[in-house]
Formats: C-alpha cells, sequence, structure tokens
C-alpha cells in the first residue's frame, strides 16, 4: 500500500513514551493503561519503547521463551496491536528485555535495525547483568535504546560506571554500524542502581515523607557521578520530582518494612530507599557542534528532544521497584522523504479470487534474495504474524519497463489484510 511522503524540510514531531521496570520476575499486571498513557486526552503515541530487568529466566522459563514469545511480549503485543502498533523490534538477554512497538505509519521510514547485548555479570560471561540495545535510522537519523541492569549495593558505584563503560564500547563493536555514542539520539535508561550515599536512612525517609527530594539529589550516586565522569556530562536527565522507586513492599507503596535474612540468619538492615530506575538521553549535535550562545539555527538542528513528563507510577506492586516513564517530543527533519517500496494493490480485492499486486523501489533500494511480500491482517502484531507471503523472486513475479513489478497472490486467508514489503 502506498504512504505518505515525509516531505523533506518540513519538521516532523513524534511522541515517545519510554518505560523502564524491574518486574522482579513476576508476570504481567492485570491493567497497563496508566503505565502507558492509553488512558490520557492528549495526542497518541508514535513509538512505545518498554525496558524491563529482572523477566523471569529460570531455565524451564528462558528455554520456553527461545521458542515462543515470553509472557511480557505476548501481553504488551496483545494491548498495542488493537491500537495500530506493531511490534518492531526485541532484544533478549536472560531477565533483561527490550521492546519497541510503533505506529504502521512509521515503518517505510524506519530503516537499519540492529539488536545487540553486553554480559557484565561474572566478569563478562553471565547475562544476569549488562545490556541490550536496539538501534535503528528514523527517517534518516540514527536513534539508539539502551536498557540496562548495573552492579547493585552501595559500594558498587565505581562498578556501574565501569560496566557502563564496558556496554557503550562494546556495543556493535567490529560491525559496520556507528557505535552508540556516535547515533544522532542515544537513551540509557534501566535499573542503573545508584544509591543515595551518606544519608541514613531516617533522614532520606523522612525528606521523602516531606515531599523534600531536592534534598537528597546531591548525594545520588548517579547525579555526584556526571559532575565528574567526563563520558556522563554529555547525558540529560529530568528532574527527579518522584518518590526513590526502590525498594518496597510488593503490592504497596510503603517502602522495605520486612526482617531481610542473611548468611548464617543474621538479619539485614532495611534497605535505604534509592532512585535505581533512570532515563537518560543524549543528543550528539548538542555534545559536539553546540555554538556558544547555546542556540543553534534551523540549518544546525535537524534533530531535537523535549522531555514532556517523567514520572514514577506508585500503583503498580508486582515487585520491589516501581515502574518509570519518560514521554518524550522528536522534533526531526526527515532526512528520508520516500519509502524504500510503494505498494499498489490493482483492482478489487476479495477473498474468492487471486489479487495483482504493483510495487516500485526506489533506486537505492538494497534488494536481496530473501527479500518477500507478505499479506497481513490490519491488526497483525509483529512482522513474523502474516497470513500469507511471497518471495520477490518468485515466478509469479514480473516487471516492465515502467520498473513496476508485479505479484499474483492467492488471498483467501482473510478480507482484511494489509501488503507490506521487507
Amino acid at each position: 500500500m502506498g504512504m505518505e511522503p515525509a516531505h523533506r524540510g518540513a519538521v516532523r514531531e513524534l511522541r515517545l513514551h519510554l518505560v523502564t521496570w524491574n518486574v522482579g520476575t513476576a508476570s504481567p499486571p492485570p491493567d497497563v493503561s496508566s503505565l502507558l498513557q492509553l488512558d490520557s486526552l492528549g495526542a497518541t503515541m508514535d513509538m512505545y519503547v518498554i525496558g524491563l530487568q529482572e523477566v523471569n529466566s529460570k531455565i524451564t522459563n528462558f528455554l520456553s521463551d527461545l521458542a515462543f514469545d515470553d509472557p511480557w511480549s505476548i501481553f504488551l503485543m496483545t494491548v498495542l496491536s488493537p491500537l495500530g502498533y506493531i511490534k518492531l523490534s526485541s532484544v533478549r538477554m536472560q531477565g533483561l528485555l527490550l521492546l519497541i512497538f510503533v505506529k504502521h505509519v512509521h515503518l517505510p521510514f524506519i530503516r537499519d535495525l540492529h539488536t545487540q547485548f553486553t554480559r557484565t555479570g561474572l566478569y563478562g560471561y553471565w547475562g544476569n547483568k549488562g545490556g541490550v540495545t536496539i538501534r535503528m535510522s528514523l527517517y534518516g537519523h540514527t536513534v539508539c535504546f539502551m536498557n540496562c541492569h548495573l552492579p547493585a549495593h552501595m559500594e558498587n558505584t565505581e562498578q556501574r560506571l565501569d560496566d557502563f563503560e564496558k556496554i557503550l564500547e562494546m556495543q556493535f563493536e567490529g560491525e559496520n554500524i556507528p557505535s552508540a555514542l556516535e547515533h544522532d539520539v542515544l537513551f540509557w535508561f534501566g535499573d542503573l542502581n545508584f544509591r543515595i550515599a551518606d544519608y541514613g536512612i531516617h533522614f532520606v525517609r523522612e525528606s521523602i515523607n516531606n515531599k523534600r527530594y531536592n534534598l537528597l539529589w546531591e548525594k545520588d550516586q548517579l547525579n555526584m557521578a556526571k559532575k565528574k565522569e567526563a563520558f556522563l556530562q554529555e547525558f540529560i536527565e529530568g528532574p527527579l520530582h518522584f518518590k526513590p522507586t526502590y525498594k518496597f513492599d510488593l503490592y504497596s507503596d510503603v517502602y522495605d518494612t520486612r526482617e531481610q535474612k542473611s548468611l548464617f540468619w543474621f538479619n539485614e538492615k532495611k534497605r535505604k530507599p534509592a532512585w535505581t530506575d533512570r532515563i537518560l538521553w543524549r543528543v550528539k549535535n548538542l555534545c559536539q557542534h553546540a555554538p556558544k550562545g547555546g542556540e543553534f539555527s534551523e540549518e544546525q538542528q535537524t534533530i531535537s528532544v523535549t522531555l514532556n513528563n517523567y514520572i514514577s507510577h506508585m500503583s503498580y506492586g508486582i515487585s520491589d521497584h516501581k515502574p518509570v516513564t519518560g514521554t518524550f517530543g522528536l522534533e526531526l527533519k526527515p532526512l528520508v522523504s520516500e519509502p524504500l517500496v510503494t505498494l499498489s494493490p490493482e483492482g478489487e480485492w476479495s477473498a474468492e479470487h487471486d489479487v495483482l499486486i504493483n510495487y516500485s523501489a526506489v533506486s537505492e533500494f538494497p534488494s536481496s534474495a530473501w527479500d518477500w511480500i507478505g499479506l497481513f491482517k490490519v491488526t497483525f502484531k509483529h512482522v513474523n504474524d502474516y497470513v500469507t507471503y511471497s518471495w520477490v523472486e518468485d515466478d509469479e513475479i514480473s516487471s516492465n519497463k515502467d520498473g513496476l513489478h508485479e505479484c499474483c497472490r492467492n488471498t483467501r486467508c482473510g478480507r482484511r489484510i494489509l501488503a507490506l514489503l521487507l
């Protein structure tokens, strides 16, 4: 089917909703409407980016998830596909899971999708800690999403920083893909496990109870590290105007009251609340080419990121972490103005007869013998959720002198279908 071209030079604004949540091996909750802002009266989102940590990765669950989609992916697809979103990509490393959903209309302008993961647990041999990444070209701009789970405990600040540097260096290493820091926009989020240093638990809890969060900001380990570490100074974060998101009793908004049993049955101290769950971003042009006045001319600024909302969601209690969401506006000038491929159905379509599809590709389309045309129901959930398909190199396909190609395909599998070339 034909898609509306993205006119070069015209600024386009996309709405992106990003979620990070350590789910503590729990199953999905009954409802995620408020988490995904599905009950909001504002404009709908163009893209959902959902980063989870501690997804159940016991051996029986993990082996099952290798063969089939995991319960969280299935649940989120069931929620979002009826609303016009497709699961664009996902990547899993043990308990770390990253999912991206987009509106159908953007699919022709998303290219060069790649996924990657980096283990940092047990000196790099175990994937209980580390990072998973999805990168893409979005209307010609390179965008990277990185979901991390860094080492726990107050004393491991340096280990957290070292692991994040390692993840940044190793993502897409040796591949013909820009490094994470070379992307136009990089989003970094997850259970980063930074704690509140120096202050005692009573002062921290009293400050939270009085909603004087600002008293704790200067002792937040990530805030302190951003002042000292050069590679972190380029990352931006919204103000922490919400309660620390760890550690809560399950199914409550009460901080850690249970007795913790440690080795030899000695009681551990209650965990001090902390902003472990964070969302940060980095815009490459702002870091490397910002003029002295801090303002960009229209010619310079081809993409910008605006944080519209940065909050936690206290109503969710399936784990000892509360989920955190960031809602962003991405303003960009499309560098890609036409889809790589345009599809046009020939004549009227019905389930009783074979149908004909015309398609045309731009000259720079990197065609392959593996290209195929799929027929999808309108509410398809992901790229493999097709009704049927035909190889582009099939004998049924021919081309004419105008560069148009034809594909004949039987469609007796359903009436509501969408044709998509990959």
